[in-house]
Protein backbone atom coordinates (compact mmCIF):
# COMPACT_ATOMS: atom_id res chain seq x y z
CA UNK A 1 0.00 0.00 0.00
CA UNK A 2 1.50 3.24 -1.15
CA UNK A 3 2.15 6.05 1.21
CA UNK A 4 0.72 9.57 1.06
CA UNK A 5 3.22 12.01 1.28
CA UNK A 6 3.76 15.74 1.85
CA UNK A 7 7.25 17.02 1.50
CA UNK A 8 8.71 20.29 2.40
CA UNK A 9 11.99 21.43 0.29
CA UNK A 10 12.98 24.34 1.90
CA UNK A 11 15.92 25.33 -0.95
CA UNK A 12 18.11 27.83 -0.31
CA UNK A 13 16.59 29.14 2.88
CA UNK A 14 17.08 29.92 6.58
CA UNK A 15 19.74 30.27 8.48
CA UNK A 16 20.46 27.40 11.36
CA UNK A 17 18.56 29.21 13.96
CA UNK A 18 15.81 29.71 11.84
CA UNK A 19 16.14 26.81 10.86
CA UNK A 20 15.47 24.81 14.03
CA UNK A 21 12.97 27.07 14.87
CA UNK A 22 10.84 26.31 12.02
CA UNK A 23 11.06 22.59 12.94
CA UNK A 24 10.54 22.83 16.44
CA UNK A 25 7.50 24.78 15.88
CA UNK A 26 6.28 22.19 13.12
CA UNK A 27 7.12 19.55 15.46
CA UNK A 28 4.75 21.32 18.27
CA UNK A 29 2.42 21.95 15.15
CA UNK A 30 2.19 18.44 14.72
CA UNK A 31 2.88 16.86 18.05
CA UNK A 32 -1.25 15.95 18.75
CA UNK A 33 -2.48 15.46 15.69
CA UNK A 34 -3.60 12.82 14.00
CA UNK A 35 -1.86 12.56 10.53
CA UNK A 36 -3.08 10.96 7.19
CA UNK A 37 0.07 11.14 5.34
CA UNK A 38 4.19 11.02 5.59
CA UNK A 39 5.86 14.48 6.83
CA UNK A 40 8.85 15.48 5.27
CA UNK A 41 11.37 18.33 5.44
CA UNK A 42 13.66 18.90 2.84
CA UNK A 43 16.54 21.33 4.51
CA UNK A 44 19.59 22.40 3.70
CA UNK A 45 22.98 20.22 4.57
CA UNK A 46 23.87 22.29 7.79
CA UNK A 47 20.73 21.79 9.32
CA UNK A 48 20.17 17.93 8.84
CA UNK A 49 21.81 16.60 12.22
CA UNK A 50 20.42 19.87 14.74
CA UNK A 51 16.72 19.29 13.08
CA UNK A 52 16.92 15.79 13.48
CA UNK A 53 17.50 15.98 17.50
CA UNK A 54 14.81 18.99 17.63
CA UNK A 55 12.12 16.97 16.36
CA UNK A 56 10.11 13.54 16.65
CA UNK A 57 11.50 11.71 13.77
CA UNK A 58 8.25 9.38 14.40
CA UNK A 59 6.07 12.12 12.96
CA UNK A 60 8.52 14.30 10.51
CA UNK A 61 10.92 12.45 8.00
CA UNK A 62 14.13 14.60 7.11
CA UNK A 63 15.20 15.09 3.42
CA UNK A 64 18.91 16.35 2.45
CA UNK A 65 17.96 18.40 -0.73
CA UNK A 66 21.32 16.68 -2.64
CA UNK A 67 23.90 14.49 -2.45
CA UNK A 68 27.20 13.63 -4.09
CA UNK A 69 27.64 11.00 -6.82
CA UNK A 70 31.09 10.13 -5.59
CA UNK A 71 31.06 7.59 -2.32
CA UNK A 72 34.12 9.66 -0.38
CA UNK A 73 37.31 11.44 -1.11
CA UNK A 74 38.82 14.79 -2.51
CA UNK A 75 35.69 16.43 -3.71
CA UNK A 76 35.89 19.97 -2.25
CA UNK A 77 32.37 21.32 -1.15
CA UNK A 78 30.59 17.94 -1.63
CA UNK A 79 28.37 16.05 0.84
CA UNK A 80 28.05 12.33 0.35
CA UNK A 81 24.91 10.27 1.18
CA UNK A 82 26.80 8.43 3.34
CA UNK A 83 27.55 11.58 5.40
CA UNK A 84 23.84 12.80 5.09
CA UNK A 85 22.65 9.29 6.26
CA UNK A 86 24.71 9.77 9.37
CA UNK A 87 22.97 13.37 10.37
CA UNK A 88 19.98 10.94 11.52
CA UNK A 89 18.32 12.16 8.01
CA UNK A 90 16.11 9.36 6.14
CA UNK A 91 15.40 10.85 2.53
CA UNK A 92 17.01 12.85 -0.04
CA UNK A 93 15.46 14.71 -2.76
CA UNK A 94 17.39 14.26 -5.91
CA UNK A 95 16.74 15.48 -10.14
CA UNK A 96 15.46 18.62 -8.80
CA UNK A 97 14.75 21.00 -12.08
CA UNK A 98 17.34 23.62 -10.16
CA UNK A 99 20.07 21.09 -9.57
CA UNK A 100 19.22 19.97 -13.69
CA UNK A 101 19.34 23.26 -14.69
CA UNK A 102 21.87 25.56 -12.63
CA UNK A 103 24.43 22.21 -11.88
CA UNK A 104 24.36 20.68 -15.12
CA UNK A 105 23.37 17.07 -13.60
CA UNK A 106 22.72 14.84 -16.25
CA UNK A 107 21.32 11.43 -16.00
CA UNK A 108 24.66 9.52 -15.94
CA UNK A 109 25.13 12.06 -12.63
CA UNK A 110 21.40 11.31 -11.37
CA UNK A 111 21.93 7.34 -11.96
CA UNK A 112 25.35 7.22 -9.60
CA UNK A 113 23.56 8.91 -6.86
CA UNK A 114 20.19 7.57 -6.92
CA UNK A 115 22.50 4.77 -6.36
CA UNK A 116 24.24 5.66 -3.59
CA UNK A 117 21.47 6.91 -1.91
CA UNK A 118 20.18 4.01 -1.90
CA UNK A 119 23.34 1.78 -0.98
CA UNK A 120 23.69 3.70 2.11
CA UNK A 121 19.63 3.29 3.44
CA UNK A 122 18.31 6.65 2.40
CA UNK A 123 14.83 6.75 0.20
CA UNK A 124 15.59 9.29 -2.68
CA UNK A 125 12.31 11.35 -3.69
CA UNK A 126 13.58 11.52 -7.39
CA UNK A 127 11.91 14.69 -9.56
CA UNK A 128 11.04 14.67 -13.16
CA UNK A 129 9.28 17.20 -15.31
CA UNK A 130 9.09 19.60 -17.81
CA UNK A 131 9.90 23.30 -18.71
CA UNK A 132 6.94 25.36 -20.61
CA UNK A 133 8.75 24.73 -24.04
CA UNK A 134 8.08 20.82 -24.00
CA UNK A 135 4.74 21.65 -22.39
CA UNK A 136 3.69 23.91 -24.85
CA UNK A 137 4.91 21.61 -27.85
CA UNK A 138 2.97 18.57 -26.34
CA UNK A 139 5.86 16.90 -26.23
CA UNK A 140 5.61 16.44 -22.25
CA UNK A 141 4.75 12.62 -22.32
CA UNK A 142 7.58 11.35 -23.92
CA UNK A 143 9.97 13.95 -22.20
CA UNK A 144 9.18 12.96 -18.39
CA UNK A 145 9.56 9.16 -19.83
CA UNK A 146 13.24 9.52 -21.06
CA UNK A 147 13.80 11.37 -17.90
CA UNK A 148 12.66 8.08 -16.32
CA UNK A 149 14.15 5.56 -18.45
CA UNK A 150 17.71 6.90 -18.67
CA UNK A 151 17.13 6.83 -14.94
CA UNK A 152 15.63 5.23 -12.07
CA UNK A 153 14.08 2.83 -14.76
CA UNK A 154 17.66 1.55 -14.59
CA UNK A 155 16.73 -0.01 -11.07
CA UNK A 156 16.30 -3.31 -10.02
CA UNK A 157 12.17 -3.61 -9.30
CA UNK A 158 13.56 -4.17 -5.23
CA UNK A 159 15.26 -1.00 -5.18
CA UNK A 160 12.72 0.76 -7.39
CA UNK A 161 10.23 -0.32 -4.54
CA UNK A 162 12.12 1.79 -2.39
CA UNK A 163 11.78 5.26 -4.30
CA UNK A 164 9.25 8.28 -4.19
CA UNK A 165 8.59 9.94 -7.95
CA UNK A 166 7.73 13.71 -7.96
CA UNK A 167 6.35 15.66 -10.54
CA UNK A 168 7.30 19.03 -10.63
CA UNK A 169 5.76 20.93 -13.99
CA UNK A 170 8.61 23.56 -14.23
CA UNK A 171 6.33 25.57 -15.44
CA UNK A 172 4.66 25.94 -12.28
CA UNK A 173 7.26 26.06 -9.57
CA UNK A 174 7.48 29.63 -7.90
CA UNK A 175 5.57 30.85 -10.37
CA UNK A 176 2.27 31.04 -8.50
CA UNK A 177 0.97 28.98 -11.53
CA UNK A 178 -0.37 25.70 -11.08
CA UNK A 179 -1.19 22.88 -13.76
CA UNK A 180 -4.83 22.16 -13.27
CA UNK A 181 -6.03 19.21 -11.18
CA UNK A 182 -6.72 17.66 -14.64
CA UNK A 183 -3.35 18.24 -15.77
CA UNK A 184 -1.61 16.97 -12.39
CA UNK A 185 -3.80 13.62 -12.57
CA UNK A 186 -3.36 13.35 -16.15
CA UNK A 187 0.63 13.12 -15.65
CA UNK A 188 0.62 11.20 -12.57
CA UNK A 189 -1.00 8.85 -13.94
CA UNK A 190 0.56 8.56 -17.24
CA UNK A 191 3.82 7.65 -15.00
CA UNK A 192 1.80 5.25 -12.72
CA UNK A 193 1.16 3.32 -16.11
CA UNK A 194 5.12 3.22 -17.70
CA UNK A 195 6.01 1.99 -13.89
CA UNK A 196 3.32 -0.65 -14.31
CA UNK A 197 4.41 -1.60 -17.99
CA UNK A 198 8.24 -1.41 -16.46
CA UNK A 199 8.18 -3.39 -12.91
CA UNK A 200 3.94 -4.74 -13.07
CA UNK A 201 1.15 -2.98 -12.16
CA UNK A 202 1.43 -4.38 -8.26
CA UNK A 203 4.99 -1.71 -7.74
CA UNK A 204 3.30 0.58 -9.95
CA UNK A 205 0.32 0.88 -7.24
CA UNK A 206 2.56 0.93 -4.31
CA UNK A 207 4.92 3.40 -5.91
CA UNK A 208 3.96 6.82 -4.46
CA UNK A 209 3.79 9.49 -6.95
CA UNK A 210 3.86 13.28 -5.62
CA UNK A 211 2.96 16.25 -6.99
CA UNK A 212 5.35 19.54 -7.12
CA UNK A 213 4.46 22.55 -8.44
CA UNK A 214 2.72 25.66 -6.41
CA UNK A 215 0.84 23.53 -4.60
CA UNK A 216 -0.56 25.67 -1.82
CA UNK A 217 -3.34 24.72 0.83
CA UNK A 218 -6.18 25.82 -1.58
CA UNK A 219 -6.26 23.52 -4.29
CA UNK A 220 -3.88 20.57 -2.27
CA UNK A 221 -7.74 19.24 -1.43
CA UNK A 222 -8.74 18.92 -5.01
CA UNK A 223 -5.47 17.94 -6.42
CA UNK A 224 -4.73 15.26 -3.31
CA UNK A 225 -8.43 13.81 -3.90
CA UNK A 226 -7.10 12.51 -7.36
CA UNK A 227 -6.28 8.88 -8.10
CA UNK A 228 -3.04 8.83 -8.74
CA UNK A 229 -1.83 11.90 -6.62
CA UNK A 230 -0.07 10.78 -3.79
CA UNK A 231 0.91 13.58 -2.01
CA UNK A 232 3.21 17.08 -3.07
CA UNK A 233 6.47 18.22 -2.78
CA UNK A 234 5.97 22.02 -1.64
CA UNK A 235 8.47 24.40 -2.01
CA UNK A 236 7.52 28.18 -0.90
CA UNK A 237 4.67 27.10 1.09
CA UNK A 238 6.80 24.76 3.35
CA UNK A 239 8.42 27.88 5.05
CA UNK A 240 5.52 29.05 7.16
CA UNK A 241 4.10 26.44 9.51
CA UNK A 242 0.56 27.48 8.80
CA UNK A 243 0.61 27.24 5.70
CA UNK A 244 2.66 23.65 5.30
CA UNK A 245 -0.04 22.20 7.48
CA UNK A 246 -2.67 23.62 6.27
CA UNK A 247 -1.20 21.31 3.15
CA UNK A 248 -0.50 18.55 5.53
CA UNK A 249 -4.53 18.43 6.82
CA UNK A 250 -5.80 18.57 2.98
CA UNK A 251 -5.87 14.35 3.74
Amino acid sequence: MRKNIVAGNWKMNKSLQEGLALATELNEALAGASLNCKVVIGTPFIHLASVVAAIDTRKIGVAAQNCANKESGAYTGEVSASMVKSTGAGYVILGHSERREYYGETSAILNDKVALALANGLTPIYCCGEALDIRNADKQNAYVQRQLEETVFNLSADDFNKIVIAYEPIWAIGTGVTASTEQAQEMLAFIRSLIAAKYGQEIAENTSILYGGSCNAKNAPELFAQPDIDGGLIGGASLKVADFKAIIDAF
